[in-house]
């Protein structure tokens, strides 16, 4: 059992101070190898900062406040474009036109196959090494029409047959954030050919705080609470591939139903464990509909870009040391909980410390992976006149979440 110190429990969360003016900010952040710039938008709201970068439309910073109102780095990221090409590639970009897996590097959509690049064995992981997280997305700033607000959007035009995708794909990334804690991501989508698709943000998270070389953190992700809206799991084989079952987690150390320790289990002889070293899986959010004609491309559920309403809560995320507080809302059918497995000391972070172990864990709201191979999951088919409508909401605060 974790011990939460003194001062963690009390009422609601607080959300962040709502005093501060709203400021949107560009300046140089460095530049690619062919001599592009790649631009940093820093968004100030409240007590949060937030700085994105054009360079695969990524949350590259998020200085959120402690439980005595101490700001800290919360995600975790890079120092230069060339670690951001390099090993740490996919630290809060959004990862497409495929996120995560499809099986055999292939396709199949009204008849026609599609072959792709491989890029993990002999599947295409994220939309391939050209995918969206690798892209200068051309950016716009500007204040919400209260002007409380800060908001950037990111456009580009995926071409025809990129990563071996049909169909001109023109897609809009924007964040919005507000002065009471929460930054919005909302994505569009439209083609000119039926395709696939499926975005994610592949932020990995570190309430505790990260370390950027002022010894204020270095914390692992272990001791932090989470709490998933999750009865069910898709369960993967021995590539990661989600086997097409939907499993209940009760009795699994994939139940997050009740707030527990991240690795209070990852040391359990589970089989899904041993499979992907920890947790690498695809979580069924409560009431997602998990059949072919769930979400579909033409909702708009909550995604009003000047909406006042979450979407349906899919993740709470609390450490007990810092105080602090995620609640991640989504119109997404599923979320991939990850573990940070693969971080093992080797790639470069901020002030060229080493991403160790655990240090940061990714909950990445998402439609099912290797969906188009998988007819009985909820379609990730998009066909002309239809709009991909998507949003996540994560709100950052300090206390314990209501309820625990």
């Amino acid at each position: 059992m974790t011990t939460i110190p003194p001062g963690a429990t009390g009422p609601a969360p607080a959300p962040a101070g709502a005093g501060a003016a709203a400021e949107v900010t560009t300046e140089p952040f460095d530049r690619l190898p062919d001599g592009r710039t790649v631009h940093a938008h820093t968004l100030r709201a409240g007590d949060l900062t937030v700085r994105l970068l054009d360079l695969g439309a990524r949350i590259h910073s998020v200085l959120a406040p402690d439980r005595e109102g101490r700001p800290g780095e919360v995600v975790v990221g890079c120092d230069s474009a060339a670690d951001y090409l390099g090993g740490g590639r996919f630290f809060g970009a959004v990862v497409g036109r495929f996120a995560n897996r499809i099986g055999g590097a292939r396709f199949t959509l009204d008849g026609v196959e599609h072959r792709l690049p491989a890029n993990r064995g002999a599947l295409t992981l994220h939309g391939g090494d050209g995918g969206f997280h690798s892209r200068l997305w051309p950016a716009r700033t500007s204040l919400t029409a209260d002007g409380t607000g800060a908001r950037v959007a990111f456009t580009r035009t995926s071409p025809d047959g990129e990563e071996g995708f049909p169909g001109n794909l023109h897609t809009t990334v924007q964040y919005t954030l507000t002065p009471d804690g929460r930054l919005t991501m909302d994505l569009w989508a439209t083609t000119d050919r039926p395709t696939v698709i499926n975005l994610a943000n592949h932020v990995y998270y570190n309430l505790a705080g990260v370390d950027t070389g002022d010894g204020g953190g270095a914390a692992t992700i272990d001791d932090h609470l989470l709490l998933l809206r999750a009865a069910h799991f898709t369960p993967v084989d021995a590539t990661l591939l989600p086997t097409g079952e939907i499993r209940p987690t009760a009795g699994t150390p994939l139940d997050f139903t009740t707030p527990t320790p991240v690795g209070a289990r990852l040391g359990d002889a589970h089989e899904q464990l041993r499979l992907a070293g920890g947790y690498d899986h695809n979580m069924v959010l409560d009431g997602a509909p998990t059949g072919p004609n769930g979400p579909d491309a033409e909702s708009d559920a909550g995604t009003d870009p000047d909406g006042p309403a979450d979407p349906p809560l899919a993740a709470q995320l609390h450490d007990p040391f810092s105080g602090r507080t995620l609640t991640l809302s989504t119109t997404e059918p599923g979320l991939q909980f990850y573990s940070g497995n693969l971080l093992d000391g080797t790639l470069t972070g901020r002030a060229g410390h080493p991403v160790g172990p655990r240090a940061g864990l990714c909950l990445e709201t998402q439609h099912f992976p290797d969906s188009p191979n998988h007819p009985e999951f909820p379609t990730t088919e998009l066909r002309p006149g239809q709009e991909f409508r998507s949003r996540t909401v994560m709100h950052f605060t300090t206390g314990l979440p209501e309820g625990w």
